[in-house]
């Protein structure tokens, strides 16, 4: 265990994400961390930009990032992190998307949202998945920083609702989370939030993490977006997080064998006879 594991305190965190709707680690990436996520993530940029509102006509997203070099796997599969999201998720959770976040200047505000709004839960049960956004170039309010609404993951549908009606709406409440380079904050799917708008002359950087239970659907389709060659030579970890380990007892199962076996060079998967009986 490093000296920042050791020294990190999962429980209070905990209990930030539960009073507040979000925590901050403000160490999360070291300086030589932010220059080889830039030095990795240069050869993508320039070909990914945003296809609609939502994601920002001016903003660069570049998907599957975990599978695209190693300090993004480092990322995704950071220890602190991965204690404190045990906290919420248990067992096996998943990583259900990942990414980085180019916002270029004139990029408008996304519309308020949930990140697990697409489970189809009610508000009022547990959240399904837990997001993680790191800045790699410092957040303002001028130049996009997320804005969140504090306290908002205790609301059910009806408190949004009754929000949302008041004079000023749910805008009155965001809240732009101004971070250092290298922090991140980590927020509950239920939380509302949106990305800011770019008014700078410069674009803001950053990347994203999404994680969700075992059970649940990723919104990245893993399995078809990154190649058996590459997950090999992922971590054993990294490799759960994308979904070759088992909920139990079977969920996630080739053919009735554990999915990492699928991994073994010539695996082929055994064959059933399903023939009519």
């Amino acid at each position: 265990m490093d000296a920042k594991s050791a020294s990190f305190d999962a429980d209070a965190h905990a209990v930030r994400i539960r009073d507040q709707g979000f925590t901050v680690i403000e160490d999360f990436v070291d300086a030589a961390g932010l220059a080889a996520f830039r030095e990795a993530l240069a050869p993508f940029l320039g070909s990914h930009r945003g296809r609609n509102d939502f994601e920002g006509f001016e903003t660069e997203r570049v998907y599957t990032l975990v599978a695209r070099a190693k300090v993004f796997e480092d990322l995704a599969t950071e220890p602190r992190l991965m204690a404190l999201l045990s906290r919420f998720l248990e067992g096996n959770f998943l990583l259900s998307a990942t990414h980085a976040i180019n916002l270029k200047p004139g990029e408008t505000v996304q519309s308020i949202h949930e990140d697990d709004g697409f489970y189809r839960q009610p508000r009022s049960a547990p959240a399904v998945g837990y997001s993680v956004i790191g800045a790699v170039d410092a957040f303002t309010a001028a130049n996009g920083a997320t804005e969140v609404i504090p306290g908002s993951h205790l609301w059910d549908e009806q408190e949004v609702q009754r929000r949302k009606a008041e004079p000023g709406g749910l805008e009155q409440y965001l809240v732009p989370m101004e971070i250092p380079a290298g922090a991140a904050f980590i927020f509950p799917g239920k939380l509302l939030h949106r990305g800011g708008a770019n008014r700078t002359d410069k674009p803001r950087l950053a990347f994203t993490n999404q994680y969700c239970a075992g059970w649940a659907r990723p919104q990245e389709n893993f399995f078809l977006s990154v190649p058996k060659e590459v997950v090999r030579t992922l971590s054993p970890r990294a490799q759960a997080l994308l979904g070759y380990e088992l909920w139990p007892s079977f969920m996630g199962m080739v053919t009735g064998s554990h999915p990492a076996k699928s991994l073994e060079p010539g695996w082929v998967p055994p064959i059933v006879d399903q023939a009519p009986k």
